[in-house]
């Protein structure tokens, strides 16, 4: 089903169909974002009587401080523009309906060829490498993706290859204590690439399905992190020729342009696959979904919709738009 074909029912009139779980799940983990989506609309309709250029650069404006993007905003007002011009658009209802399409248009457009599914081995261990700066949730979601592995049957191990931050390995044994999987570990300080080889050794001897390993993220010394992340890769490569299956990129949904801007980072330093977006039921800045995908072309792979366990969600996009647009869209009145 197609990003329009959940929003048709709004756009139309007609009744929603039952929810699914999945459904209900983003729905309610994007009611932040929606509210305040929703709330710079009505701000930028208050404050304007009519739809002319000054209207237009207040609406970039809103669309940045709703986190979707510089690019993205630019793009939308000024296609919007055109638009209603070659419309003669005046009415603030179709208009309000006219930008939340023409971002679902985009968002649809510049995801055509986008992957968000994780990626597994055929053959021997699946690694998945995750890289991002501190406090962004990253142990946390390897935790989760660990017990929803061990969940379904497989054999989970955990690497705790940042030894550079105090507590971090700590934290890492933690979760594997949690939700009974075993860690690698050496003490602190040690080289991370070496507590690397040691959990490779353990994966392939041992007949493990899944290897997730964390990693530091000083991103105040982009060299010596390249450098430590690129050994790490070339140590899992030379022992798993098709190793890393993914290399996920923890981004905290609540930093908004921030996030933004370490995802180019991390782009620059090491080569991302996707993104994991994490505590995004706590935030007003679910935009920033439209900006990964609008301006770095980086599939968001898994979400953060809650504190539960199960509440780490393999990232729908549908849903997505479905959670962060619903209820936003005018239904049109009907004719007499």
């Amino acid at each position: 089903m197609g990003f329009f074909d959940k929003l048709k029912h709004v756009f139309s009139g007609q009744e929603e169909e039952k929810q699914t779980v999945e459904e209900q799940k983003y729905e309610k983990g994007l009611e932040k974002s929606r509210k305040t989506f929703g709330d710079k609309l009505n701000e930028l309709f208050a404050n304007f009587r009519s739809v002319d250029e000054e209207f237009f650069e207040e609406l970039e404006e809103k669309l940045i401080e709703a986190d979707v993007g510089f690019e993205t905003a630019v793009k939308i007002s000024e296609e919007l523009q055109e638009e209603v011009k070659l419309r003669n658009v005046k009415d603030k209802k179709d208009v309000s309906n006219a930008i939340i399409e023409k971002l679902v248009s985009l968002y649809e457009a510049e995801g055509t060829t986008e992957d968000n599914s994780l990626h597994f081995a055929q053959n021997g261990p699946t690694v998945f490498l995750f890289v991002g700066v501190n406090g962004v949730g990253k142990t946390t979601t390897i935790g989760k993706l660990a017990h929803r592995y061990q969940q379904e049957g497989k054999k989970v191990l955990l690497a705790a290859a940042d030894t550079f931050r105090a507590g971090a390995i700590e934290q890492l044994v933690e979760w594997g204590r949690r939700v009974n999987v075993e860690v690698v570990r050496k003490p602190e300080r040690s080289d991370p690439a070496a507590v690397v080889f040691d959990a490779v050794q353990k994966a392939k001897s041992e007949d493990y399905d899944i290897l997730l390993v964390d990693t530091a993220g000083r991103l105040q010394n982009k060299v010596n992190l390249m450098n430590e992340l690129g050994k790490i890769a070339r140590v899992i490569t030379r022992e798993l020729p098709d190793a890393p299956q993914e290399v996920l990129l923890a981004l905290d949904a609540t930093t908004g342009q921030n996030a933004l801007t370490q995802a180019k980072q991390f782009k620059d330093v090491t080569n991302v696959t996707g993104i994991v977006l994490t505590k995004l039921d706590g935030t007003a800045k679910g935009g920033i979904v439209l900006a990964i995908r609008n301006e770095l072309h980086l599939p968001v792979k898994l979400v953060g919709l809650g504190e539960k366990m199960d509440d780490l969600r393999d990232f729908e996009p549908v849903e997505f738009v479905y959670g962060l647009f619903n209820g936003l869209v005018e239904a049109p009145k009907e004719e007499n």
